[in-house]
């Protein structure tokens, strides 16, 4: 074996490896191939070349699997052939033939090609001259050159000095060779030359002679020419121009712009009139020829693009007529012949110097582009503007004012830094009024949308890296206005001080699943994780998911650092920075954990805008607090109880607030606004701090700053005072601020005493303020509320205290929910104490005529009434959510001025506590329920359905809160008044129809309604009040009118119903065991709704994914138990043994679902009636013998013939896919396997089965019975009678299936299908087979033919009864024994029928013979 060289070998050892394999004889790996010569012809001449031909050859050296070409290092997107789709292919055509047909092979090409015959071609030897070459240019023989215009585009200066030159040799040339055949060059230059002298005869364009054979080939292209002339010379302008309709209808669209742009090369523009006044009669004049011939060649281009005008600008053809060509006259300023390059006119570049015309609408319906001024503002487009404005340009449209998206994205890039800095104030201006919807009625899709697609985030970014600061700061205000709305802040702000106001929603965009290729079929731990994933995309792959996050990549924080302390911007520049990372805080707790952690940036925030000391004298704002860094202190320290003690120790905020807080606002030597500003949102950040039990001890260090702020309550502005909202604000913080120490004090015992049990460990430590730090506050509290409330009379003080007493009601139920846990708790004193609250505050409270107007507002000012009515809101996008709140103020809403809303949840929360603790005082707020707006509210809630977005959930939020609350004084007056158990179904209805609303953050809501309310006897009053009696009669009553021997189950539905209120206790534990997976959860809820401050983790709540439960519910421990048993590790369905209570849970989940189905239908109208179908499909498929049992038999057929009602059964669309599935049939293909697995011939098994084979559902099902599954119909013997369907629902309209239909016939004559076996589809198979033989519709051949077929078996079927019953039945009738009536004998017209088959059959037959 030959071995390979290696390194090491020398020179004689490669030659003694050569000898060796030449003498074995072994193949080469590579062979040499001779090539032939292209230039000498094929390879077989070169082969009796002499020896010194051969030597000169080269020899190519190829070896396998090499090819020919290096492979390129870029991909190159794949060639395209122009003429591929032009040819015409066939199918059956053999690729070889077509290949030698068309691929000839090189050399035949070669073979063919001849030299021209030049032995006639005259050889001009050049002139000689005296003169230089090239000669040398003067500025003042410029005029002597040839136009640019006539010299064929843009030349140089050179060569138009030589053009002149050439056209006198080219006039020479012609005159000396008249006689002579021109040589196809020297046509091509006399063409030129006759171009420039439009009265001469020109030469072809076109047709140069170069393919003729023989000495006069150009003397032939010239006589055609002539003859063309004539021809067109002898015909009118009409003829010429229908001739050229007739030719541009039948040439290719190509070959005409082929023909035009020949034209355009050969023929240059004319001289200017000015400069040649002789040729003026001609140009103003030209002869009939030339008007024919220039008609000729250019006439097609005007024909092809005069209706494209007409249609994109119908009425300004009619409308006005061209702009003349601009002349020397109509300059404002004359052109001097001392001027560069001003000695020639040149109209298309002077057109920007003539008047713009007025602008115009056009006559087309099609949309216009969208063009604003510098503020923002649409601009119409048939407003006529000043120029003076500076909004036109010579932009498309000149004669329209203002700058397009597109225009400004252009401007922002530009060199001129006054363009960059107007182009971005005008985007940040288009985009503050874009998020606040002026454009939603008269722009086309969303502004926001498409800037963002269009790589806005992208072109900001760059510009905040721009080192001149006015660019940089317009980019700054224009990321601002894309980023923050202000009306959005403003809402939250005034929603702080309301219960469980401080939390807020992260806005995160919504989460979209992403399904990665990449990762199909791999280990769990060999995926990638969601952070790889993350770092993995690209900033343009995150921008569109996310801006916020895309920004937070495209490295912001440290840029906006670098401006702040670096750069030192203007004062509003300051602010919008802060605005922007405040924001950006509001995104998430990552992303505030990246605003807290990048380097120096909070650092200087706290250095140059919340300093320990300042000076009032200074000039900048640097140095001074502001209320917008406050602000972006409060809004972190929201993201995690980390971040607030960072905040608060490492960063020197505690410092800060003791500065602040401790002097009165008009004290700290700033702005009135902004002193009131900055100290509200110090209470803010302090309640927040305080909300998970930090900075108490300033509390301790602040109590007489507190007392002394609290009693200036008195000393509120009037109300015709500026300063009066933000007095307000001021209150109401710190209000909030005392309600969140006085839950952090009522915690303290609990703590103190969890630590002394658990020696310190696993428990938080017990806060520095106590139980008896905050007593002495609630009786100054008390006194301001009963203030408030006697100043609802006064007009000028009305507002201001319907804007104060919601918090001080909050408050108040804080201090007794934290007292009724403390050990110095007197019951006694406290009672007494309840009852002097409620009959000299709340009593008085509710029954106050403005507190009733008030009330009336409820349904109006709802989210949930209005979820339809909300009218246009502005521009959101997917990946930057945003809450909407535009026009708050000027329209009803939850947050508006007239919402009844948090006067209403602040009297619940304190209902609910004191009568938790004095349970007779229930009964004293019976009117507040029994009022006709909160009935007429909680009877809209009922039959609402809202939709779940950023936009509504902040505010669906405390809507849930008033709603959950109504509810708990229901349940605690029902028993105890009877007008107000008359309505407790409806408060029943609300409470099914709140919990699936819930949403992140509400999770102890929803344990507290599943616990108290949902499964609450009392609440369903149907239970004991004659309900199952009455089902009972009006099932009996039904039977009595419809005679129909029924189940015997149906008439148990009473008993069940009756059963299924006994177990309530047991379905609600049974429903709260499948929900434990949400313990944890509602631990978290509990703990920030009752206020146990110290266990806080957060007070941003979960993200914003969905409901807490889904709609359907009632339906998970069916769907539970199919997802643990049901389905195998294979995909199969399994069959094994059940868990352990599985069958006590399914009982329980099938008693809810009856109950609910039979008296609170409308609490699952949101779930479809073919998803609740396929729930209960589980029934069957979660084991073999579940649906054996008795009492699931029992509940199901209950459930069955509730589904199957005649006024439901319409409504039940098994064609739409189930919510949770890709299709029904999947489901139903299940099903119909498990069914000839475990049915063992169930009846009610097979009316599931038979359910979704009806006339209008798909054929698809009926196909996979009787042709997959045909053996089930041997056990499918569910009768007429049980099934409760009508049996004409399975015969009506006729089969049209003619595969379904042979199925039908082949089952019935090959004894599949029996009566006896199968009666419903037996009945369903003759009726479709009859009426398919039957049939006088017209049809195809092949029906036709099966129908003579199928007719003529059945007349020599040697089964008699079943020969009858085809060709005998009449009607479906579910009373008789067989299911249909039959004719006694055929009728004449199926008889005559029978008889011209049988007919045409035997004639065939006798032709045959």
């Amino acid at each position: 074996m030959l071995r390979r060289p290696k390194p090491t070998d020398s020179e004689a050892d490669l030659l003694r490896e050569q000898e060796h394999f030449l003498t074995s004889g072994a193949p080469s790996a590579a062979s040499v191939v001779r090539r032939p010569d292209k230039r000498r012809g094929e390879a077989g001449e070169g082969e009796g070349r002499s020896g010194e031909n051969e030597g000169s050859q080269r020899d190519v050296v190829t070896i396998e699997d090499l090819p020919d070409q290096l492979p390129s290092l870029t991909p190159a997107p794949p060639k395209k052939s122009r003429f591929k789709a032009s040819r015409v292919t066939f199918e059956d055509e053999d690729a070889e033939e077509r290949l030698d047909r068309h691929d000839t092979h090189v050399s035949a090409v070669l073979s063919r090609i001849v030299e021209r015959d030049t032995s006639s071609t005259p050889i001009s030897l050049p002139a000689f001259t005296g003169m230089a070459f090239p000669k040398v240019l003067h500025r003042s023989e410029t005029s002597n050159q040839v136009p640019l215009s006539s010299a064929g585009g843009k030349k140089s200066i050179f060569a138009r000095q030589i053009a002149p030159q050439k056209l006198k040799e080219c006039k020479t040339t012609l005159h000396s060779s008249s006689e002579a055949a021109p040589t196809p060059e020297t046509s091509m230059d006399t063409d030129q030359c006759d171009a420039a002298e439009p009265a001469a005869v020109s030469g072809p364009r076109l047709v140069s002679g170069q393919g003729l054979r023989g000495p006069d080939n150009s003397g032939e292209t010239t006589r055609i020419h002539m003859e063309n002339q004539a021809k067109l010379q002898a015909m009118s302008q009409s003829e010429i121009l229908e001739e050229q309709k007739k030719l541009l209808s039948q040439l290719d669209p190509r070959l005409v712009d082929f023909v035009r742009s020949r034209k355009a090369q050969s023929v240059p523009s004319f001289p200017s009139p000015s400069k040649h006044p002789k040729d003026k009669s001609a140009t103003e004049d030209p002869p009939v020829q030339d008007v024919s011939r220039e008609s000729g060649s250019c006439s097609a281009a005007v024909l092809c693009q005069k209706p494209q005008e007409v249609e994109m600008e119908g009425e300004e053809e009619e409308l006005s007529a061209p702009p003349p060509a601009v002349t020397e006259e109509d300059l404002p300023v004359k052109p001097q012949k001392e001027w560069v390059h001003m000695n020639k006119l040149e109209p298309e570049k002077l057109e920007w110097l003539r008047d713009l015309p007025e602008p115009r609408r056009k006559g087309t319906k099609k949309a216009m582009q969208a063009r604003f001024d510098f503020a923002g503002t649409l601009i119409p487009p048939t407003e006529d503007l000043p120029t003076h404005l500076g909004l036109h340009h010579h932009g498309e449209e000149p004669e329209r004012a203002g700058y397009s998206l597109q225009e400004l994205f252009l401007l922002s890039r530009s060199q001129v830094i006054q363009q960059r800095t107007l182009s971005l104030s005008t985007l940040a201006n288009i985009l503050s009024k874009a998020r606040a919807g002026e454009y939603v009625s008269v722009l086309k899709g969303s502004v926001t949308s498409t800037l963002l697609d269009a790589g806005l985030l992208f072109l900001l970014r760059f510009a905040l890296d721009d080192s001149v600061e006015g660019v940089m700061s317009a980019a700054v205000h224009a990321l601002k206005a894309l980023l923050v709305c202000a009306e959005d802040e403003e809402c939250l702000d005034c929603t702080f001080s309301w219960f469980r106001g401080l939390a807020s929603f992260p806005l995160l965009p919504s989460a979209q699943e992403e399904e990665d290729e990449e990762d199909e079929g791999l280990d769990e731990s060999m995926k990638e994780t969601a952070k790889e994933k993350e770092e993995r995309k690209s900033d343009h792959e995150v921008a569109r998911q996310d801006a916020v996050k895309g920004l937070l990549k495209m490295k912001l924080l440290p840029r906006l650092r670098y401006i702040l302390e670096v750069v030192r911007p203007s004062p509003r520049v300051v602010q919008d920075v802060l605005e922007i990372l405040t924001r950006l805080a509001r995104h998430s707790s990552s992303s505030a954990t990246q605003v807290l952690d990048s380097p120096r940036l909070m650092e200087t925030v706290m250095s140059e805008f919340l300093p320990t000391s300042w000076s009032p004298s200074s000039q900048s704002i640097y140095g001074l607090p502001l209320s917008s860094a406050m602000k972006l202190l409060r809004v972190l320290a929201t993201s995690g109880r980390h971040a607030c003690a960072r905040l608060l120790n490492s960063l020197g905020a505690s410092e800060r607030l003791s500065h602040l807080l401790s002097a009165e606002p008009n004290e700290l030597l700033l702005e009135p606004t902004e002193s009131l500003r900055i100290t509200t949102e110090a209470y803010r950040l302090w309640a927040i701090a305080a909300g998970y039990g930090q900075a108490c001890k300033l509390y301790m260090d602040l109590y007489p700053a507190l007392v002394t702020a609290l009693q200036s309550v008195h000393r509120l502005p009037p109300a015709s005072d500026p300063l009066l909202p933000l007095q307000l604000q001021r209150f109401l913080a710190l209000l909030s601020l005392l309600t969140q120490v006085t839950h952090t004090a009522g915690c303290h015992q609990e703590l103190q005493a969890g630590m002394v049990s658990s020696g310190g460990e696993e428990c938080p430590p017990p806060p520095p303020v106590s139980w008896g730090h905050v007593t002495g506050l609630q009786t100054s509290l008390m006194g301001h509320l009963k203030g408030f409330i006697k100043n609802l009379d006064d007009p000028l003080q009305k507002d201001g205290s319907l804007t104060l007493i919601p918090v001080y009601l909050v408050y108040l139920e804080a201090y007794y929910h934290q007292l009724s846990r403390q050990n110095c708790f007197k019951p006694v004193e406290t009672l007494q104490e309840l009852e002097l609250l409620t009959s000299d505050v709340l009593l008085p409270l509710m029954s106050h005529s403005v507190v009733q107007s008030l009330i009336k507002n409820l349904k109006s000012s709802s989210v949930v009434c209005n979820a339809q009515a909300i009218p246009l809101g502005p521009e959101i996008t997917n990946n930057l959510p945003g809450l909407a709140c535009t026009g708050w103020r000027n329209r009803p809403g939850l947050v508006a001025p007239s919402s009844p809303f948090p006067l209403l949840t602040g009297l619940g929360l304190l209902l609910e506590t004191i009568t938790g603790i004095h349970k007779d005082l229930s009964s004293k707020f019976t009117g507040l329920l029994l009022s006709e707006p909160v009935t007429g509210y909680l009877r809209s809630c009922s039959q609402a359905t809202p939709s779940l977005s950023h936009t509504k959930a902040w505010l669906l939020r405390h809507e849930h809160h008033l709603l959950y609350l109504l509810l708990l004084l229901a349940h605690r007056l029902v028993p105890l008044d009877s007008e107000v158990a008359k309505h407790a179904s409806l408060y029943h209805q609300v409470a099914l129809v709140v919990l699936p609303w819930l949403l992140p953050g509400s999770e102890y809501l929803a344990h507290e309604l599943l616990s108290t309310i949902v499964f609450s006897k009392d609440l369903i009053s149907e239970g004991h009040s004659g309900g199952p009696e009455a089902v009972e009669l009006g099932e009996l009553k039904l039977h009595e009118e419809t005679q129909k021997d029924t189940s015997p189950s149906l008439q148990t539905v009473g008993a069940l119903l009756r059963e299924a209120c006994v177990q309530l206790p047991s379905i609600r534990g049974c429903f709260l065991t499948h929900l434990a997976h949400l313990e944890s959860s509602v631990i978290v809820s509990r703990d920030a709704l009752l206020g146990h401050n110290p266990w806080i983790k957060s007070h941003l709540l979960p993200e914003l994914t969905g409901p807490i439960l889904p709609s359907d519910w009632p339906f998970l421990p069916l769907v539970s138990l199919y997802e643990q048993a049901g389905v195998s590790d294979g995909g199969g369905l399994a069959v094994e043994e059940l868990p352990q209570g599985a069958l006590q849970a399914v009982t329980h989940c099938l008693q809810w679902l009856l109950l609910l189905e039979v008296w609170r239908e409308e609490a699952l109208k949101v779930v479809l009636p073919v998803a609740k179908f396929a729930r209960l499909s589980c029934v069957f498929l979660c084991s073999s013998d579940l649906f054996l049992e008795r009492p699931v038999q029992r509940l199901t057929w209950g459930l069955f013939r509730l589904l199957t009602r005649s006024t439901k059964l319409d409504s039940l669309d098994l064609n739409v896919p189930p919510p949770g599935l890709a299709s029904f049939q999947d489901l139903y293909s299940a099903l119909v396997s498990q069914y000839e697995a475990v049915s063992f011939g169930d009846r009610l098994f097979g009316c599931w089965v038979l359910l979704p084979l009806q006339r209008r559902y798909s054929t698809t099902m009926r196909l996979a019975v009787f042709g997959e599954h045909v053996g089930m119909l041997r056990s499918l013997g569910v009768t007429l009678e049980q099934l409760s369907i009508p049996i004409e629902r399975f015969t009506s309209p006729p089969e049209d299936s003619l595969p379904l239909l042979r199925l039908y016939f082949r089952s019935l004559v090959t004894g599949t299908l029996k009566c006896s076996w199968c009666p419903v589809l037996y009945v369903a198979a003759l009726s479709h087979v009859n009426s398919f033989i039957f049939s006088q519709d017209a049809a195809a051949q092949e029906v036709e033919t099966a129908r003579h077929s199928m007719l003529r078996k059945i007349y020599y079927l040697t089964d008699e009864v079943l020969r009858s019953h085809l060709l005998l039945f009449r009607l479906p009738q579910h009373h008789l024994q067989l299911g249909f009536d039959m004719y006694e004998q055929l009728p004449p017209i199926r008889a005559k029928r029978l008889e011209r088959v049988l007919g045409l059959q035997e004639s065939s037959v006798d032709k045959g013979d």
